[in-house]
């Protein structure tokens, strides 16, 4: 029978260091929050062969002290903690005092540092856990951190390491979190002797645009919402910029890099209703709140959190970000100068609360009249500037509407922010004049996305208005139908239909939701048939309940080629207005896209 022994101290640290140092990419991260905790405001990091034969960090930080260069190589020596008060809010990257080591026992480790008060720096080497004495060196203030020939003393565990691109790919990631969490400071990255990344001190657009791209900030919306000591800033693209992966998803919890289960559902749950699902959301985020109510000492690599009050946060997130998905209608505001980098998110990306459209409330049916209007404000405005005189060459002598460019003041009122109809466009795009220029329209994509909050309206008030129909829509149906028709009476009340059998084989639609139209009463009831059959009355009318009303949604919606008078497209026009979410359909694609007079001026080269 084995005995109880104490462990050597190389062997705790290797074991520490197989959870710590999974991979070149955790050394890094390491180094780079050490770094970071010191206060530098320039950091260079050198790789080799994916960071398996070279990692080095260089940093213009605080530095060491001679005296301490030791411990820093020592298990559980740190600066960042010390009692159990300070770890329950730790406000720093680091803080367990376990990183040096254990790269000290699976790696040949030098330590050079100099403090800003020291007259030159010392250098401390160490491998297989032994450590040399201080010696003399040369280096400006700061520290550098070089770690040759990862797990060089533990072949089986560098056998686990993948291919040097694999491994240099999760170095460039690591390296990416940590530049978007401190734009701030200067960062550059150099692989093999190649510059890889050269990153200035700059704001937080800049920050986001030099790492992301260009087209992800044209297509992003600011995040900005702080309530009770919560703070949650950043950008959240919109769904036209989704993705097919989770690559370009940074959440930053005070500053820290991490993938939370929590705060990942909300971010679902804020974009379920515009994005397609098997679509992925882009975001870079930061939340803020004081450290004792987050717990980050939960994993070996810190990369996940415990939120003291998860529930809380959870709701705080989704309706921040919800709130802000549900209000972006017009331009990008341009960017200012700003000295925080919440503030510079607000003024460098589209915000939605500056953005959102001031809905009309005289007319909430929507029943406008574009040329009625046009003709009151053009009585108005009979004594002064109503019309821009534009004479036709082809013409001698003024006519209505002809010769004329038509510049009623109807077009300049801010509460109709998608214009007044022109007409349609090969029976799928409604064009329309604002006073910033043309608006286009997809007229299917933009009903449906109306009729689809109507729905969820409508049936969350559990008050879904239902039209009888004159004469019953009859259709074929099997006996899994018709025994499904009459179990499930009350689901089909609550969503708004009378369906009922005639015969062994035949279903009566009676009466359907009003906000459908009776040409689609079958297809309509068949699609709710075969929810309530596949999944149950229950998930059909929860968990399945925003699929199932889109599915009817697009069913009533507008189809192509479908010819609209001038006051029904400006009826979609003002009822796009009013409904949340308007900029994307059911499916997350954009339902218009302005295009300024400045943008067709520039198409015809005018002035130029």
């Amino acid at each position: 029978m084995s005995s109880i022994h104490l462990l050597p101290d190389l062997l705790i640290n290797q074991i520490a260091a197989g959870e710590v140092i999974e991979r070149p990419a955790s050394a890094l991260k390491e180094l780079l929050e050490n770094s970071l905790d010191a206060g530098a405001t320039d950091i260079a990091v050198q790789l080799e062969h994916g960071g398996v034969k070279l990692l080095r960090v260089r940093d213009n930080g605080g530095g060491i002290a001679q005296e301490q260069l030791p411990l820093a190589l020592m298990r559980h020596a740190t600066s960042k903690i010390a009692s159990l008060d300070d770890l329950q809010r730790v406000s720093s990257m680091g803080f367990r005092g376990e990183a040096l080591a254990s790269m000290a026992a699976v790696a040949h480790v030098t330590l050079t540092s100099r403090n800003t008060y020291a007259a030159h720096a010392w250098k401390i080497e160490a491998s297989d856990g032994a450590q040399g004495n201080a010696a003399p060196a040369a280096h400006a203030p700061g520290t550098s951190v070089e770690i040759r020939e990862l797990y060089f003393n533990t072949p089986a565990r560098r056998k686990f390491l993948k291919s040097e691109s694999t491994e240099f790919a999760w170095c460039e990631e690591t390296f990416k979190r940590i530049a978007l969490s401190r734009p701030d400071v200067a960062f550059s990255l150099q692989h093999n002797g190649r510059a890889v990344w050269q990153l200035a001190a700059q704001s937080l657009q800049q920050r986001i645009t030099a790492i992301l791209g260009a087209e992800f900030g044209q297509h992003a919306v600011a995040i900005e919402h702080e309530i009770a000591g919560l703070h949650l800033y950043g950008i959240a693209a919109l769904p036209a910029y989704s993705r097919s992966s989770r690559d370009e998803q940074y959440f930053f919890v005070n500053g820290r890099f991490v993938r939370d289960k929590v705060l990942m559902h909300a971010v679902r749950q804020a974009y379920q209703d515009i994005l397609h699902h098997q679509r992925h959301p882009a975001f870079v985020l930061f939340l803020e709140l004081p450290p004792e109510q987050v717990d980050v000492n939960v994993h070996p690599a810190k990369s996940e959190v415990r939120f003291r009050e998860s529930q809380g946060i959870h709701q705080f997130v989704f309706h921040a970000l919800h709130d802000a998905l549900s209000g972006t209608m017009s331009e990008a505001i341009p960017s200012t100068a700003s000295t925080s980098h919440e503030a510079q998110a607000k003024q460098s990306f589209p915000s939605a609360q500056q953005q959102r459209m001031a809905f009309g409330t005289e007319q909430r049916q929507a029943s406008y009249r574009l040329w009625e209007e046009a003709a009151v404000a053009l009585k108005q405005e009979a004594d002064n500037a109503g019309w821009v005189e534009r004479r036709d060459t082809h013409h001698s002598s003024l006519q209505e509407n002809d010769g004329y460019r038509f510049a009623p003041s109807i077009l300049q009122q801010p509460e109709h922010p998608l214009g007044f109809a022109l007409g349609q466009l090969s029976g799928i795009y409604i064009l329309a004049q604002n006073q910033q220029g043309l608006i286009v329209v997809d007229m299917h994509a933009a009903h449906e996305r109306i009729v689809y909050e109507k729905l969820k309206t409508a049936f969350d008030q559990q008050q879904m208005p239902t039209q009888p129909l004159l004469i019953p829509v009859t259709f074929s149906a099997d006996t899994l139908n018709i025994a499904t028709v009459e179990e499930e009476q009350e689901a089909l009340q609550k969503l708004g239909f009378d369906i009922a059998p005639i015969s062994t084989h035949t279903l009566a639609v009676r009466a359907m939701p009003a906000m459908l139209k009776q040409a689609h009463a079958e297809a309509a009831a068949r699609e709710v048939l075969h929810e309530l059959r596949e999944f149950g009355a229950s998930r059909a009318l929860t968990e399945r309940r925003n699929e199932l009303l889109a599915t009817l949604a697009c069913h009533s919606a507008v189809r192509a080629n479908q010819q609209l008078s001038l006051p029904e497209i400006n009826s979609i026009l003002r009822e796009m207005e009013q409904t949340e979410r308007a900029d994307q359909c059911n499916h997350g694609r954009p339902t218009w896209f302005q295009i300024t007079l400045a943008e067709l001026d520039a198409m015809f080269m005018r002035g130029k």
